[in-house]
């Protein structure tokens, strides 16, 4: 049998467990997936113990993503982006990041372009830096808005040096979604269990906008509710999650999971 884990503090919440078990399960694979709760203090030891006890991968969630750039061999993606969140034991102990491939997939499964396209970016953590360098190495041209500016012009001049990127000012909102074509909101604003915030109404939002929120518990955000009564066309964050799961499975397995079976698993255990 071939283990892989996640690895976070606190990670009794994860729904990689859940996800993946269920992949490894339809495909008839000989396998399991478990949630280790791991300090960063032990990151070092927890990855070359995985290594040294031959897991097939791990998966590396708060807080310890940006930690693992200093354990692990990153890509050139991951080192742009400043966290790995995917681990690969197969050539040595390799750390990618497919949280923004996550988001890409998410928004091309919908049917939405993303070369060309304005794109407004609300946040700037983590998850933000993912997205926005994905996005700008697809061609789009990426605006972020933050609570605090210093930090989206902080990440709008890093992302600069890959691709179109700017920030915008947060209290030009309606302004800055009036001149976008996909709004995305990576902050946990709308997250359980304050279900009813959001920052952008109804009235700020044009028909032909695509509002995607990587929040996914709820799965029906307050701000995809906004987005509904505006007439735009919606995406929850549930696909991010399966497809930056999907990515890290064909990265340590070389085979495409069942992407249905992990959302299913996933909107079943949100239910």
């Amino acid at each position: 049998m071939k283990l892989f884990g996640v690895l976070g503090d606190p990670v009794s919440h994860s729904l990689s467990p859940i996800m993946h078990n269920a992949a490894f399960k339809a495909l008839g694979m000989d396998c399991e997936y478990h949630a280790f709760r791991v300090s960063p203090e032990s990151l070092h030891d927890a990855i070359h113990g995985a290594h040294a006890l031959g897991f097939g991968g791990l998966n590396l969630t708060i807080p310890l993503k940006e930690k693992a750039l200093e354990i692990v061999e990153p890509t050139d993606m991951a080192k742009q982006i400043g966290a790995v969140n995917t681990v690969d034991f197969k050539v040595g102990i390799v750390g990618y990041n497919t949280d923004g491939l996550g988001a890409k997939m998410a928004l091309k499964d919908n049917g939405v372009e993303i070369k060309g396209k304005n794109v407004l970016l609300l946040g700037a953590g983590g998850a933000a830096r993912a997205i926005a360098f994905q996005l700008v190495s697809d061609g789009a041209s990426v605006t972020i808005a933050n609570r605090t500016p210093g930090r989206a012009i902080s990440l709008a001049k890093e992302v600069s040096r890959m691709g179109k990127a700017s920030a915008g000012d947060i209290r030009n909102l309606k302004n800055l979604i009036q001149n976008s074509d996909i709004l995305i909101n990576s902050t946990s604003i709308g997250m359980f269990p304050k279900v009813s915030e959001s920052i952008v109404t109804s009235d700020m939002i044009h028909r032909n906008l695509v509002v995607f929120d990587i929040v996914y518990n709820p799965q029906n955000t307050q701000l995809l509710r906004e987005a509904k009564k505006a007439g735009a066309k919606t995406i929850d964050g549930v696909m991010m999650l399966v497809y930056q799961g999907a990515e890290a499975f064909k990265i340590w397995t070389g085979q495409n999971p069942p992407l249905d079976v992990m959302e299913k698993a996933v909107r079943e255990k949100l239910a």
